[in-house]
C-alpha cells in the first residue's frame, strides 16, 4: 500500500522563498495545503508565491515580515489566518549568520542572529501555538528549521574551522528551544520537532569555495551535497499525521555526516 503525506488547512513558512523553505513550501502545497510564505526582503518573494499556487493549485501568499518583531509577526499570521484559512502548521525556516571570525563578532551580530534564528523563531511559534490554544485544535505541528551545526562545528580543511560562531549557537540553542515548546505544548495536542540539515544545495552553497565543497563531501559518508527535497521531505513527514506520535525531538539529514 502506497503511503501519502497529505496535508490540511494553512501552513505557516517563514523563509518560505528560498533554499529549503522554498522547498517546504512547494511541498507542502504537493501535499494539499495552503501556504503562508512570511519573508524578509527578497524581491522574488510574490513570484515564488504565485508559481506555487499555480503549479499546485492551492491558495499561496507571502506576507513580508520581521521574525525579530513580534507585533509584525502576529500582524502576518493574522492575516495568512484570515485570507488562507485556518492554520495547521508551521514550519519555522527563517534564518541567518554573522560570518567572521569570533574577536571580530559585535553585539549587533548576536542580535541580528539571535532576533531572526532564535527569537524570531520562538515569535512564529508562540504566535501560532495560541491560536491553537484559544481555539482548542488539537493536531497542530511545528517544525523548527534548525542544523546539524547545533552540534558539530562545520571546517573549510583539516583542523580549520567555518568562523560562524553565533550562527551555530543559535541553533543549539533552537534544538534546545524545541524540547522545551514540545514539553510545554504536549498537553494541547501541539508537536515540536527540529529538522537539522547537512549540507545542502542552495544559491548560498553553490556560490562556495570549490575547494571548501570538495573537502566538505569528502567529509559526508555519502559523499555529496544533499538536494534541498531531501530535506524538505522530512519536514513534510514531521508536519503530517505520519508523525502523530513525535515530538521533541529531531531528524538529522546529513548524510552521516555527523555519526562518528
Amino acid at each position: 500500500m502506497a503511503i501519502e503525506m497529505k496535508l490540511e488547512g494553512t501552513v505557516v513558512v517563514s523563509g518560505g522563498d528560498r533554499g529549503i523553505g522554498l522547498a517546504i513550501s512547494r511541498d507542502c502545497a504537493k501535499a494539499g495545503a495552503n501556504v503562508a510564505i512570511l519573508y524578509h526582503s527578497h524581491p522574488e518573494a510574490q513570484q515564488r508565491a504565485e508559481e506555487i499556487a499555480q503549479d499546485f493549485g492551492v491558495k499561496t501568499k507571502a506576507y513580508r515580515c520581521d521574525v525579530s518583531d513580534d507585533n509584525a509577526v502576529n500582524q502576518a499570521i493574522t492575516a495568512a489566518e484570515k485570507e488562507l484559512g485556518p492554520i495547521t502548521g508551521l514550519a519555522a525556516n527563517a534564518g541567518v549568520s554573522a560570518n567572521k571570525p569570533a574577536v571580530e563578532l559585535t553585539t549587533e551580530d548576536f542580535q541580528k542572529v539571535f532576533g531572526v534564528n532564535m527569537l524570531g523563531v520562538f515569535n512564529v511559534a508562540k504566535a501560532v501555538a495560541k491560536r491553537w490554544i484559544e481555539t482548542g485544535f488539537k493536531k497542530g505541528s511545528i517544525v523548527v528549521t534548525s542544523s546539524m551545526s547545533a552540534a558539530i562545528y562545520n571546517p573549510v580543511a583539516l583542523n580549520i574551522p567555518y568562523p560562524q560562531l553565533f550562527y551555530n549557537a543559535s541553533k543549539g540553542a533552537a534544538t534546545n528551544m524545541v524540547k522545551g515548546l514540545a514539553a510545554e505544548w504536549a498537553q494541547y495536542g501541539i508537536r515540536v520537532n527540529a529538522l537539522e540539515p547537512g549540507y545542502c544545495d542552495t544559491d548560498m552553497t553553490k556560490g562556495s569555495d570549490p575547494k571548501v565543497r570538495e573537502f566538505r563531501e569528502n567529509t559526508v559518508p555519502l559523499n555529496r551535497f544533499s538536494d534541498v527535497y531531501e530535506q524538505s521531505s522530512s519536514a513534510l513527514f514531521l508536519l503530517s499525521d505520519l508523525a502523530s506520535y513525535i515530538t521533541g525531538t529531531y531528524i538529522r539529514p546529513d548524510g552521516g555526516c555527523t555519526l562518528y
